[in-house]
C-alpha cells in the first residue's frame, strides 16, 4: 500500500548567521545577475540526496539508514565561498556558492546515497558537487561575470529529511526529521 505522495530530500542546515549573510548576497546580487528566480534565503541549505517525488514513509526510512552516519559525523564549520553556475559551460541554469566539505561529510553524503539505494531509489547519474543553490534562471541566458564571495564560516550541526513544497514565491521546506551530528541536541 503506498500513502500520499511528496517531494523530499535530506539537507544539512545552515545556522542562522549564515542565512543572513546570504539572505544580503542574494540581494547585492539582484541588481547585477538578471533572469533569475531567487531562492527564499531562510530555506538555504546544503542537500546531500534529493529523494524526489515518494511516500512519506519510504522518506523516512531513508532518514533512519542514516542515522548512525549522522551520529558518526562531526559537526563542522566550513568556509561559505566563490559563486558559480551550472552548467559549467553554456547558457546557465543555477546561480550558486560553493563550499568544501571535509572527508566526515563526503561520508555522510555517500551514506545518504546509499541509504536511497537501500529504499530502492535509483543511483544518483552525476557526481556530487557541493554548493548552495542562489537562483534559476528560467529562461536561456547568457553567462554574467559574477562578483568575488568570500561569506565567511558556516556552521553544519544537523541533517534534516525536509518535504519541498513548490509554490509561486518559491519552495517551502518543512523539516520531517532531524538528526544531530556527532550527538549534539
Amino acid at each position: 500500500m503506498t500513502g500520499p505522495r511528496l517531494r523530499a530530500f535530506l539537507a544539512l542546515d545552515l545556522d542562522p548567521s549564515a542565512h543572513e549573510r546570504l539572505r544580503k548576497l542574494i540581494e547585492s546580487l539582484r541588481g547585477t545577475v538578471a533572469g533569475i528566480r531567487w531562492v527564499r534565503p531562510e530555506g538555504l541549505h546544503l542537500t546531500l540526496r534529493f529523494l524526489g517525488a515518494t511516500e512519506e514513509e519510504r522518506a523516512r526510512r531513508v532518514a533512519g539508514r542514516v542515522e548512525a552516519a549522522a551520529a558518526a559525523t562531526p559537526a563542522a564549520t566550513l568556509e561559505l565561498g566563490g559563486l558559480g553556475m551550472f552548467p559549467e559551460r553554456g547558457a546557465p541554469r543555477v546561480l550558486w556558492v560553493g563550499l568544501a566539505l571535509p572527508p566526515p561529510l563526503r561520508a555522510l553524503q555517500e551514506a545518504c546515497e546509499q541509504g536511497a539505494r537501500a529504499e530502492g531509489f535509483a543511483a544518483e547519474e552525476r557526481a556530487y558537487a557541493p554548493h548552495l543553490t542562489l537562483g534559476r534562471w528560467s529562461e536561456r541566458a547568457r553567462r554574467p561575470a559574477l562578483p568575488e564571495a568570500a561569506l565567511g564560516p558556516v556552521r553544519l550541526e544537523r541533517l534534516v529529511l525536509y518535504r519541498s513544497q513548490p509554490q509561486a514565491g518559491g519552495s517551502v521546506y518543512t523539516p520531517l526529521r532531524t538528526l544531530a551530528l556527532g550527538g549534539l541536541g
